[in-house]
């Protein structure tokens, strides 16, 4: 594990993105709540962020920071498309993006999870960082 113990504490936000294709069909009924499984939206919106609240525990080495807050929204494309944004926030030594991915990754599985019934040709895609603000190197990924 890295030694962070001379670092200072700092305000840091990291924001990631996760894509999940799907069929059509796949997208209308999640966006409108006909799942069996129920409304697939939220229950990941909340997955998201108990994920994130525990990368420690997942993540072997990971430290186990202080999160402020976890924010987890969706887009789509109109089509076949499910698009996951995660933004994590800290004070702290060290960043949080590894936070922000597993948020958008855990929210990713739990669509999948919730639409495989009826949609098994899902593909989990692009989970990456977007930016990273507040440690020795900020990062944006555009």
């Amino acid at each position: 594990m890295v030694d962070v113990g001379e670092k200072s504490i700092t305000q840091r936000t990291a924001k990631a993105f996760a894509k999940v294709k799907m069929d059509k069909e796949t997208l209308r009924r999640l966006l409108v709540c006909e799942l069996k499984k129920g409304d697939a939206l939220a229950t990941a919106r909340i997955a998201g962020i108990m994920a994130a609240k525990r990368t420690w525990e997942l993540i072997p080495l990971c430290h186990n920071i202080p999160v402020e807050s976890v924010e987890i929204t969706f887009d789509n494309n109109g089509e076949d498309e499910l698009y996951i944004y995660s933004v994590a926030k800290c004070s702290y030594k060290t960043g949080i993006e590894m936070e922000a991915l597993t948020a958008v990754s855990v929210a990713a599985l739990t669509v999948y999870d919730m639409c495989k019934a009826i949609d098994r040709k899902m593909q989990i895609r692009e989970i990456r960082l977007l930016e990273k603000t507040g440690g020795k190197s900020d990062f944006k990924n555009d």
